[in-house]
């Protein structure tokens, strides 16, 4: 009974320092963050209904909330991808905080520093995307709250308050400064697309030669784009008077 014990007492505390491994963190970041990027493509054409008029889009935001009937209770799907989504959000969270305190604690909080080259002889070779990960993750996740109270809990109401989904989209971004916020929020998604998407490959071990990694890089680059570009396009549509005027 007492072999048994320290044998699954052994093995736990090895299942345990397996799952905190820095091998598992960076595998899922790279995961989770593959999920959101899924769901971010997924929610970029559903904004796109804003241009077919409120008809259309109230529509689209009331199936959302009727898929999978009868299967599944009302906003049952809707709930399932939320707990999903909320879960890939906290496990990324988790994941790239505990990298970033290891990364830190190893070089006493100096930060990686690597190979020197002409155009960095300090020997720091970061792109603009990668020095901006951390704070364009906050800046991403205060914009998200907000997002969610304005356009979901329907909590606040820059520009008018409304039941219609619809209204409360023309509403909010027919306010400029609401459009400006919407603008900086997406240029930090697209930075950190452009560096997390790429090193979620890498750390799958997607880039295993120079062309992979050449084309993974490009791929990341016209993926942050789409992403950032698709996202502004409505609000800045609705602000121009494009759209509900």
């Amino acid at each position: 009974m007492a072999i048994s014990s320290a044998v699954q007492g052994v093995s736990t505390a090895k299942r345990q320092r397996f799952l905190r491994s820095t091998v598992v963190l960076h595998a899922a970041a790279a995961v989770t963050g593959l999920v959101m990027v899924l769901y971010l493509l997924a929610h970029m054409y559903g904004n796109y209904k804003v241009f077919s008029g409120q008809v259309a889009f109230d529509g689209y935001s009331h199936y959302l909330r009727t898929m999978g009937e009868p299967l599944l209770p009302r906003t049952g799907a809707l709930w399932i991808i939320r707990v999903v989504l909320l879960a890939s959000v906290l496990i990324h969270m988790y994941a790239v905080i505990a990298l970033w305190r290891r990364m830190r604690k190893a070089t006493a909080g100096k930060g990686g520093r690597r190979y020197q080259s002409r155009k960095n002889p300090r020997g720091v070779q970061r792109t603009y995307s990668s020095f901006t990960m951390r704070w364009g993750g906050i800046i991403i996740f205060l914009f998200v709250i907000y997002h969610i109270l304005h356009l979901t809990v329907n909590a606040i109401a820059p520009g008018g308050a409304s039941e219609s989904p619809y209204e409360r989209v023309v509403n909010g971004f027919s306010i400029w400064w609401v459009v400006a916020t919407y603008v900086i929020a997406m240029l930090a998604l697209g930075f950190h697309l452009r560096h997390g998407f790429w090193s979620a490959l890498a750390s799958l071990g997607a880039n295993t030669s120079p062309a992979r990694r050449r084309l993974f890089n490009q791929t990341a680059t016209v993926l942050a784009v789409v992403i950032t570009v698709g996202f502004l396009i409505p609000p800045v549509a609705i602000l121009f008077r494009g759209v509900g005027s």
